[in-house]
């Protein structure tokens, strides 16, 4: 499988939106999709005023549905969305690609479809998926692992070599994806944390200004304690899985620039 990475949102405090783009023998797959082009054009609507505190540059050519094409590639041929979590800058772009399969774990979907309290609904935007996309729910059943962690194997429709390995705390159904490249695992870890020396496994630490971000999150043991398994299993298998985050622009380039 050939992975492109691609930056779809750049943000305040020079934050990325790191989506992969995955050709497999059936189609294309989209691991989350950042911005879309409804964002670019009527950011109030689909985005509410969460949008302020992202800085969100909202550049129509970040979309993944415009790069996507500048690769050559029609976006019709994306078949499947996998969604690390719902919050408004990782599902903005789901109404750019009407016709794909979302796979999302399913605590997640009834998290943001039930949101309640004022955070929840700042943080999902309803107007992201109101043409109802094709859901299909993924869940924790049985036994299954991968380095450790419990997984979602085997997911409808998708090669084996893309699993979601559940990484509660961020939301309540936050979850990493997976990719055997053939080379090696690249695991998207999505929002379990935001800069790589957060997972360092010599000096971990995690700057000031990401400690305040996070404080949310740090309220939730299942943050931190996974948080503490990435960096264990990059302490123990840096060498065989590479573990970047959706906004660390380091590890962005990094991996974009490997082609």
């Amino acid at each position: 499988m050939r992975i492109h990475h691609l930056n779809c949102g750049s943000m305040t405090l020079g934050m990325v939106d790191h989506c992969l783009l995955i050709e497999t023998d059936t189609g294309l797959v989209l691991v989350d999709t950042g911005y879309g082009l409804e964002c670019v054009r009527d950011p109030g609507r689909m985005m509410g005023p969460a949008r302020f505190s992202l800085g969100a540059k909202l550049l129509e050519r970040e979309t993944a549905v415009r790069q996507i094409q500048a690769l050559g590639y029609d976006p019709a041929d994306v078949r499947d969305i996998v969604l690390t979590h719902l919050d408004l800058d990782h599902a903005g772009g789901l109404a750019d690609f009407p016709d794909a399969t979302v796979h999302v774990h399913g605590p997640e979907l009834r998290a943001a479809t039930s949101a309640k309290g004022l955070f929840d609904k700042l943080r999902y935007q309803p107007a992201q998926w109101a043409h109802r996309p094709k859901w299909l729910t993924n869940e924790i059943d049985g036994g299954a692992e991968w380095f450790g962690f419990r997984a979602v194997r085997d997911l409808p429709g998708l090669p084996p070599e893309i699993l979601v390995v559940p990484l509660y705390g961020h939301t309540e159904g936050h979850v990493g994806v997976a990719v055997d490249t053939g080379d090696g695992w690249l695991l998207h870890a999505g929002d379990a944390f935001y800069v790589g020396s957060e997972v360092d496994p010599v000096h971990p630490r995690t700057p000031l200004i990401w400690q305040l971000l996070e404080l949310r999150s740090l309220g939730s043991s299942d943050f931190r304690e996974n948080r503490e398994r990435l960096l264990e299993l990059n302490r123990v298998h840096g060498g065989e899985i590479t573990v970047f985050s959706s906004h660390d622009a380091d590890a962005f380039a990094r991996l974009a620039g490997r082609g």
